[in-house]
């Protein structure tokens, strides 16, 4: 028999059938721990003796005893189980204690300063055997195709219009504000619309080709445009550029409050509020549908919006996990 037309004949239930016979000796303790009736072990038996041109199981005095081919079964079929149950199990099950899996994220750094750092904390906590690779987003990452690819598990950051190809969850929001050295006037004297969109302003470069960023979005929809006078794609720069200088960062509350309080104050930094009603700044986390199901990717997803939640209400300086 050709090994194409034997392996048409065989099924994973005949190979359990076959490993629990080898290993019980018995027919009937084969069916009860399957769960079967007796008849049809016997009959599975018997397929299985047809195919292998062997009896595989006999009688010696009181007792079954496997042959000579059926004892070199026993390990090979158990091989067999074990490497279907992978296949077919470890997209639905996932233990982060023993797992060993390399995680890789696409995340912008204009996320509250202490997000990630947070959640590669929680990660070598809870999945202390796991890898995490965070890869920055750019205007040059393709990130939808690099998830949908595999290349990527998941995206954080924040968009006007997440991408609607792409599985999506909110992680927080935020208030915009305008983040100024102490010592630039306008912390004295305040500014109106005109006086704002004419200061020097320093901006991220974007994480995706073409795109404008939240900001300058919502002031193309009003017919209104900014001085960007400097750019950067390091968004934890920024702090330090605006400290020295009278360039103006307009960004989230949070991520200005962790500069100016979580970091006990080091930079001459201050808040004040934008002239222009901008909407929320909104974060979310991206993935795609060829992750959706997987076991080890939701769990991730769990930790990040835990992490997440954890951060955003609190109003007390925080320290950097060690």
């Amino acid at each position: 028999m050709k090994p194409s037309q034997l392996f048409d004949k065989i099924d994973i239930h005949l190979i359990r059938v076959l490993h629990t016979v080898l290993t019980e000796r018995s027919v009937s303790r084969t069916a009860l721990k399957m769960g079967m009736y007796q008849p049809a072990v016997s009959a599975a038996l018997r397929q299985l003796r047809s195919i292998m041109g062997d009896a595989l199981l006999v009688r010696s005095g009181a007792h079954m005893v496997p042959t000579e081919l059926g004892l070199h079964m026993i390990e090979p079929s158990a091989r067999v189980l074990e490497a279907a149950e992978a296949l077919f199990m470890g997209s639905r099950e996932f233990d982060p204690r023993t797992e060993k899996i390399t995680f890789k994220i696409g995340a912008s750094d204009f996320l509250d300063p202490f997000f990630l750092p947070h959640l590669v904390t929680q990660m070598k906590l809870q999945a202390p055997l796991c890898r995490i690779e965070i890869r920055s987003l750019s205007e040059y990452m393709e990130y939808s195709q690099q998830l949908s690819g595999g290349d990527l598990d998941l995206v954080i950051g924040n968009w006007a219009q997440p991408s609607e190809e792409l599985h999506r969850v909110p992680l927080f929001e935020d208030d915009v504000v305008s983040m100024v050295s102490q010592t630039n006037p306008v912390v004295r004297r305040g500014w109106d619309q005109k006086a704002w969109l004419e200061a020097e302003h320093l901006a991220p470069t974007s994480t995706h080709l073409g795109g404008r960023g939240v900001i300058d979005e919502h002031l193309h929809s009003l017919g209104l445009k900014r001085n960007i006078v400097a750019r950067s794609q390091n968004f934890g720069l920024m702090p330090g550029m605006v400290a020295s200088t009278l360039l103006v960062l307009t960004t989230g509350r949070h991520y200005c409050e962790r500069y100016i309080k979580g970091f006990g104050g080091q930079l001459p930094l201050t808040i004040v509020d934008c002239p222009i009603d901008f909407p929320k700044m909104s974060y979310y986390q991206l993935w795609h549908d060829r992750s959706h199901m997987s076991a080890s990717l939701v769990w991730l997803r769990k930790l990040v919006k835990s992490v997440a939640d954890g951060l955003r209400y609190t109003d007390k300086p925080l320290t950097l996990p060690h």
